[in-house]
């Protein structure tokens, strides 16, 4: 075997392992994920919005009162804490946001939420004791939001971006409940 086939295999060999290790000792790459990863973006003229979080499932549970216990910071979502970026000032409820990047946090309530912009970045939502991450000192928008029932279940947790009416708004919606905050540019 020549010297150039010896370190194309070597090579091959060592980024095969370097996979099967990260696999094994940080996340399983080959798996897939209970709550997938997904990035919703929105754009219009300059402005332009993105949000990263994770999408957990219904799965036959009670969410609101059950799993994402009422009157309660959650972490809006599963595995790392959901961001919020936006490289023009919005307004939300009279207060304004700067261009940045925040996590979102949100306290369900039975019939409004508590909608949190927060400036510190965290990199997973809850900590060991599966306690929300969340550090009220650096809160820099919070809102409360009317809940909407919806007629139809969503299984799957969503979160998008509303400017159907020409008024943009950031929406949340899972299992029979919705919100949406309402956003200017």
């Amino acid at each position: 075997m020549n010297t150039f086939l010896k370190r194309v295999v070597i090579l091959l060999f060592v980024i095969a392992l370097g996979l099967f290790l990260y696999s094994v000792f940080v996340e399983n790459i080959f798996e897939k994920r209970l709550s997938p990863k997904d990035t919703v973006k929105f754009e219009l003229n300059d402005l332009k919005l993105r949000v990263f979080y994770n999408r957990p499932s219904k799965k036959g549970r009670v969410i609101f009162g059950g799993l994402v216990p009422f009157n309660q910071v959650w972490r809006t979502g599963a595995n790392e804490a959901t961001t919020f970026e936006t490289n023009k000032p919005l307004t939300i409820n009279g207060v304004n946001l700067s261009p940045g990047k925040y996590t979102l946090w949100t306290v369900p309530k039975d019939s409004t939420w508590t909608v949190i912009f927060n400036s510190k970045q965290y990199s997973w939502g809850v900590n060991s004791e599966m306690k929300p991450m969340w550090d009220p000192n650096y809160d820099v928008v919070d809102i409360d939001v009317p809940v909407i029932k919806l007629d139809k279940e969503v299984e799957q947790f969503t979160i998008a971006f509303d400017n159907s009416t020409d008024s943009l708004a950031l929406t949340l919606a899972w299992d029979d409940v919705k919100v949406a905050v309402p956003l200017k540019n």
